[in-house]
């Protein structure tokens, strides 16, 4: 009977660690005292002046409809990312290699780039994209990004696009989704 209740005891405090760790850095990480994005570094943010989806994303058909042009940050995202989960390497490998519409030059986003995409307005567990964006294939999921917890050579970070655009830890050894971008830059040239 008592090591019934130590067992029982032990997993309900192992299912908090767990859960408090899973919550470290999500909302908080992203959003600002009052639910509003943090200043992101490395992402061109106007909070104030809120594009609606047409304006704010462009599918460029000169890579055959397939990569689609963020105005609000510069970034050039993959309309459609795969679909099947991934590993770390695997991802940001897969990114390195992959050719969008004969675009070459691909990689995972970082955490900022990432999260600049996330409609805050949107709660879970709907799709925390801007209503009437482009993008095709996107899973209420997290997503890698190439951004790592200081010099922790064990994981990355995420964000979950179904749980209002949280980000959250994911060590190496698991596997999630990948949605690659390209830095926009010199967009005529393939």
């Amino acid at each position: 009977m008592m090591r019934r209740r130590v067992l029982t005891v032990t997993r309900g405090a192992l299912a908090l660690v767990w859960l408090l760790l899973a919550g470290y850095g999500s909302a908080k990480a992203i959003a600002g005292e009052q639910g509003t994005p943090a200043d992101l570094p490395g992402a061109t943010q106007n909070r104030d002046h809120a594009l609606p989806a047409a304006q704010r994303f462009v599918i460029l058909s000169a890579f055959s409809n397939d990569a689609v042009l963020d105005t609000k940050t510069g970034l050039v995202w993959e309309k459609s990312p795969q679909t099947t989960s991934a590993r770390w390497s695997v991802a940001r490998r897969t990114c390195a290699e992959k050719s969008v519409g004969g675009l070459k030059d691909w990689r995972l986003p970082s955490l900022e780039e990432l999260a600049s995409l996330v409609d805050y307005s949107v709660g879970p567990p709907s799709l925390a994209l801007p209503p009437g964006h482009p993008f095709v294939s996107i899973k209420s999921s997290v997503y890698w990004s190439s951004t790592r917890p200081g010099d922790d050579p064990k994981g990355s970070w995420g964000v979950h696009f179904g749980l209002g655009g949280g980000s959250t830890f994911i060590n190496w050894a698991h596997s999630v989704l990948a949605w690659c971008v390209h830095d926009g830059m010199n967009m005529n040239q393939r």
